[in-house]
């Protein structure tokens, strides 16, 4: 049929029937996306992307950061996996790296494999994986740093001044404050926590700023810079400080508003497809499909809805529909593709990239989706 030869008004009616079908058919492709969220098939594809990953071991260093953000997703699934693998693969990483951190000392990067290290020791307590831990953040605290936080300081990696930062050092030092009581290591992590988000915090846009560098660009569309994977490392890391901060700390507050900001800022800034693009604010110029920054902000928005700090019935659609495009990135052997590569700024890569720590972001992801769908998660946590 020629639509253009007949009235407008059976124009006009044509088309209605177009969208109402359209509508329609989306309407049951969501449903039909609720009722697959069941916890053995969020459980059984987070096993397929992890036995994945094992098979086909990263290059980076064990204790390398890289590394290190993978076996938070890995610990995450050794909590509700009934396989016992996943576990003794973390336990062999541990002691392979003889339960030693990276080599620079007050580089936040370097202390991210120690949060690894003390969830085994919750688990198969061993004072051999904390000592070097404890011996490297008590260096710290003995000698501190200056709190200038620019990046054109000759030191500035040695302080938290961006902010991937606080994923990597901020739960490390926590977790070591619960399994020790001792309360210099969580006033030394609140601290400069708050230090980093004065700085790098936009109070308008409820995003952080890479560095300080980021300060004075914007994006072809005019707006100010955030990257996803940035912020999705923030919006974890508060998820997983606020796991183990005392619930009468008196910075708890701070810390949950911020979750809660961040939380419906990311919510606002999801693409149609379920993900989030490499730049928050400027998707259009970024248009490549991105699984790292995207799972971190699936695993917080999960995490807070299953902790009661972010309302179900607003956050579980944008929470399934991230679940389902980043299902939609594992290939048929388990593979998780459509990772962003290390970068300070993402360009265009190749679809199929991978890395560790997106596999990591995933897994985080999968074991809070199973929470929701109904699965049951012991709770090793206080």
């Amino acid at each position: 049929m020629h639509l253009s030869s007949k009235s407008p008004h059976t124009l006009a009616f044509a088309l209605f029937c177009a969208w109402l079908a359209s509508a329609l058919w989306m309407r049951a492709a969501d449903a039909a996306v609720g009722d697959e969220l069941k916890p053995a098939a969020v459980l059984s594809i987070m096993e397929h992307v992890a036995d994945w990953q094992l098979a086909h071991p990263s290059s980076h260093r064990p204790n390398d950061w890289t590394q290190a953000a993978g076996y938070t997703g890995f610990m995450a699934l050794a909590d509700i996996s009934s396989s016992p693998r996943f576990f003794e693969a973390m336990y062999k990483m541990g002691e392979a790296n003889e339960w030693k951190l990276a080599k620079r000392l007050y580089h936040a990067d370097d202390q991210a494999v120690g949060q690894t290290y003390i969830e085994l020791f919750l688990k198969k307590p061993e004072p051999k994986m904390i000592a070097h831990i404890q011996a490297n953040f008590d260096e710290i605290l003995a000698h501190p740093k200056n709190d200038n936080l620019d990046f054109s300081q000759p030191d500035t990696l040695d302080k938290w001044s961006w902010c991937d930062a606080l994923f990597m050092a901020p739960p490390a030092w926590t977790r070591l404050y619960y399994i020790t009581g001792k309360e210099a290591y969580l006033n030394f992590m609140v601290e400069h926590w708050w230090k980093t988000s004065d700085f790098l915090y936009d109070a308008e846009e409820h995003l952080y700023y890479r560095d300080s560098r980021s300060f004075s660009l914007r994006e072809p569309n005019g707006k100010k810079i955030f990257w996803s994977r940035g912020n999705g490392w923030v919006l974890a890391g508060l998820a997983r400080v606020l796991d183990y901060l005392p619930l009468a700390h008196p910075s708890r507050p701070r810390f949950e508003n911020q979750f809660r900001e961040m939380a419906e800022k990311v919510a606002t800034l999801q693409n149609a497809d379920g993900l989030w693009r490499a730049s928050l604010l400027d998707p259009e110029s970024y248009p490549m499909r991105e699984t790292s920054g995207s799972g971190f902000f699936c695993y917080g928005l999960a995490w807070g809805i299953n902790r009661g700090y972010l309302p179900r019935e607003k956050f579980e659609p944008i929470v399934r529909k991230a679940w389902t495009a980043l299902e939609s990135c594992v290939n048929p052997d388990g593979k998780l593709t459509h990772v962003q590569p290390i970068g300070y700024t993402p360009k265009t890569f190749d679809p199929e990239a991978t890395e560790t720590y997106g596999v990591g972001a995933f897994l985080l992801a999968g074991k809070e989706i199973y929470r929701l769908s109904g699965g049951i998660v012991p709770e090793n946590r206080p």
